[in-house]
């Protein structure tokens, strides 16, 4: 069976690499048509989810369910966070189907063809370690923010190692409490089971969910970074705890 996955696993991440070069044709396409009316390159984000939902549909070992969709603006602000457990984490979420802009690792966007259509769509950069980084990240996201795109942050900053959930960071409430906008947990199950943090190798068959959670008003904690942080986490934790 190890070797029956590894063949798998490289003819899956293969067939990335070979098809990722028409998508971003097709997404340079789709930026160039809507550029003059689509500010918020609503479009092109959501062919790019398009494109990363392929991935998940296409890979018979893997099912994926979505729940509380409803949670979820098409107009309007807010602050998405999700727990992180595993790379196939981004193409789950991608499968919400709602305009929202990533913040991502700066090493991401030096990647040829995903790297560039993240640029494309306006994606936030970011460089963990570097102060000069965050504050271009927050500021960044204040511009989004204005603008009404929401923004999705892993706030744990990086993929949990044995599947425990992180402590959370300050900057994605930061920017929910300054902008008086929502913050919308979501918790991703079952990823890890998946594709753990170290390696490449899938897994045996998973069922993943993506659940999200009723949004968290800034006001209602007073506008306190704290305590809106561990309000979210604690649901966040509670929801991958019933599973």
């Amino acid at each position: 069976m190890a070797v029956v996955m590894l063949v798998f696993s490289a003819l899956y991440w293969a067939f990335i690499v070979v098809t990722c070069p028409f998508f971003f044709v097709g997404a340079v396409l789709v930026w160039l048509v809507t550029l003059p009316f689509d500010r918020r390159r609503v479009a092109l984000h959501l062919y790019s989810s398009a494109w990363a939902s392929f991935y998940v549909r296409v890979n018979p070992l893997w099912r994926l369910r979505i729940s509380g969709r409803e949670h979820l603006p098409w107009q309007g602000a807010a602050v998405l966070v999700a727990n992180h457990a595993s790379l196939i984490d981004i193409l789950v979420l991608f499968g919400l189907f709602r305009p929202y802009k990533w913040v991502s690792k700066q090493e991401i966007f030096k990647v040829p063809v995903l790297g560039w259509n993240m640029r494309l769509n306006d994606y936030v950069p970011l460089v963990r370690g570097s102060g000069e980084s965050v504050r271009r990240m927050m500021a960044h996201c204040d511009r989004l923010l204005k603008a009404g795109s929401p923004v999705m942050i892993f706030p744990e900053g990086r993929r949990t190692a044995d599947g425990s959930l992180q402590s959370f960071k300050n900057g994605a409430f930061e920017l929910a409490v300054r902008n008086g906008v929502p913050v919308i947990p979501i918790a991703v199950h079952g990823t890890r089971r998946a594709l753990p943090k170290h390696g490449l190798v899938l897994r045996e068959q998973v069922d993943a969910r993506v659940e999200v959670l009723p949004p968290l008003v800034p006001g209602d904690y007073a506008g306190d970074v704290t305590a809106l942080r561990e309000a979210a986490r604690d649901v966040i934790a509670a929801a991958l705890a019933a599973r």
